[in-house]
């Protein structure tokens, strides 16, 4: 596993470091996630899920409340916040002292849920679709993820016209980047944001060149789990893309990745963990 530098984040005091990538398993508690497998709308399907997540080790939680897949349409606020507070609170009952990310665009919602008790804000569309959400992370001091997007979930997919893809996406980051930083936010996660507003090649050629985008000097965030730039070129589902996404994500470790957002936890547990053995071993060697 590639490290360029040392990389932490501030959570509520804590000091929390990268030298052993994190994996953050997806909790999505809503119907019409893209992956079967990964909807839980109950409290008890949510409770069941956050054990599991908990208990495959984990180091952190991503709650998502929206769909965000392309061509998905939003849900509203009211419906959103509602379903993300009632899981932040049975996150807190079942793994009190869990790492917990929101996954919305909306800055009203992610205010109400770091005052539930979410501790990251993970905001698929990089600021754009909510002129509020710099001023609100820069209020509430929580670490941000910013991910690279054009457009909205209804519209990304008509929006994947780059001139050079990597360079085009690191761009657009530095950009959003300066915003933010001109806030006085400090603590920052980049996400390319793999499969908004790209196609499949451009998916691949971003991945392949995650070196540059991790010289930008941040931790990154990888999420490819399960995604159709795994099981499109494959003629397969998302049901049986598993071993693809090992593999990719096997990949993004070599190449820098900080943070992994999986569907599967115990399995990039094992990856993760089984590259850090192969480097140990490999130090030693030299």
């Amino acid at each position: 596993m590639k490290q360029f530098q040392d990389l932490s984040i501030n959570i509520r005091g804590r000091l929390l470091d990268f030298r052993r990538p994190w994996i953050m398993g997806i909790l999505n508690v809503t119907d019409d996630s893209f992956y079967e497998g990964c909807r839980d709308s109950s409290d008890e399907a949510i409770s069941r899920r956050v054990l599991a997540i908990r208990d495959e080790g984990a180091d952190c939680i991503d709650i998502g409340a929206c769909s965000t897949r392309p061509g998905a349409h939003a849900v509203d606020a009211v419906l959103e916040l509602q379903r993300l507070k009632s899981a932040i609170a049975i996150v807190r009952r079942e793994w009190q002292d869990a790492v917990i990310s929101v996954d919305t665009f909306r800055a009203d919602v992610a205010r109400h849920c770091v005052e539930a008790g979410a501790d990251i804000i993970n905001d698929i569309s990089g600021g754009s679709l909510d002129p509020d959400m710099f001023d609100t992370v820069a209020e509430l001091r929580v670490p941000y993820i910013l991910t690279h997007m054009r457009g909205n979930p209804e519209t990304m997919a008509s929006l994947a016209q780059y001139d050079d893809v990597v360079a085009d996406v690191i761009s657009e980051l530095a950009y959003r980047l300066r915003d933010l930083r001109e806030r006085g936010v400090c603590d920052i996660i980049i996400d390319p944001g793999f499969g908004f507003a790209k196609n499949v090649e451009q998916n691949y050629t971003l991945l392949a060149s995650l070196d540059e985008i991790c010289k930008i000097g941040l931790p990154v965030l990888v999420g490819i789990s399960r995604k159709s730039m795994i099981w499109r070129p494959l003629g397969i589902s998302p049901a049986d893309a598993l071993p693809g996404t090992i593999a990719l994500n096997s990949f993004a470790l070599m190449h820098g990745a900080s943070i992994l957002r999986v569907h599967d936890v115990a399995q990039a547990v094992q990856a993760r963990d089984t590259l850090s053995i192969l480097n140990s071993q490999f130090s030693i060697k030299r």
